[in-house]
């Protein structure tokens, strides 16, 4: 079964920017996701487009189909105690916030006891990655999938 809208896709993946490794799930559950719901970057989401399980690929994607160009102005200043991941805070580090739309990464500029200025571009904003992806199995998304905009089940989300 090829891919397209409304198929949930499971793969494995190993993100690199360059000759640098950022992430992989090899050695973890694999990642599952709705095609067509905008749950994956896009560049990502364009190349699996007719891929179907048993395929391998890699696919670089610039930094406007990944997440986006970075922006010099984007920092904000919030308490420390909405900040998660670590008790003790250094510029650098990475950390997540909740927001209206959800969890959200930012990276620290500056830390002071009670607030963090914090900057709000994705870590991986403004870099082109590429992903080495292997595709595990892929199946018609269940009507319920469909409405919620997202897969169910093994490295999918879970209510």
């Amino acid at each position: 079964m090829s891919i397209s809208d409304n198929t949930v896709v499971q793969f494995h993946y190993t993100l690199r920017e360059g000759d640098t490794l950022i992430e992989t799930s090899a050695g973890s559950e694999p990642l599952a996701y709705l095609h067509g719901h905008g749950n994956i970057i896009p560049g990502l989401e364009k190349a699996m487009v007719g891929k179907a399980a048993g395929d391998e690929f890699d696919v670089t994607v610039p930094c406007s189909e990944g997440y986006g160009e970075r922006q010099d102005d984007k920092t904000q200043q919030i308490p420390v105690k909405h900040l998660q991941g670590a008790k003790k805070w250094k510029p650098g580090m990475v950390a997540t916030v909740r927001t209206d739309q959800g969890l959200r990464q930012v990276t620290i500029v500056k830390a002071g006891l009670k607030h963090a200025t914090v900057d709000l571009n994705h870590p991986l904003a403004g870099k082109e990655l590429t992903f080495s992806v292997q595709i595990l199995e892929t199946r018609d998304a269940t009507e319920e999938e469909i409405a919620h905009g997202h897969a169910h089940g093994v490295g999918g989300h879970h209510h």
